[in-house]
């Protein structure tokens, strides 16, 4: 767990395959080992977010915009996303 913990530090985003190849495990095992961070408040996921946007999104909540009305969802809406999206990035946690 210290080795993911390690990675997680060093500010670098990484998709889940290539912490995986990097710690010589699986992407389940990843999975598991992230989500059970998560849950331990130990880490959380970052979000790259506009900074103006006009939905309200705040840390990556949109209660603003219509497409998350009544969901628990806490993903931003489209119009909160950087240009293009995340098609090229690797996810990104910080250690709390």
């Amino acid at each position: 767990m210290e080795e993911l913990l390690n990675l997680l530090r060093d500010g670098h985003s990484r998709s889940i395959e290539m912490l995986a190849e990097e710690l010589n495990t699986s992407t389940d095992d990843i999975n598991r080992r992230i989500e059970f961070l998560e849950r331990a408040g130990i880490i959380r996921r970052v979000l790259n977010i506009k900074n103006d946007c006009s939905h309200g999104c705040n840390g990556g909540h949109c209660p603003g915009c219509k497409a998350h009305a009544g969901k628990s969802d806490s993903s931003p809406c489209k119009g909160c996303l950087p240009e293009g999206g995340f098609k090229n990035m690797g996810e990104m946690w910080e250690v709390v």
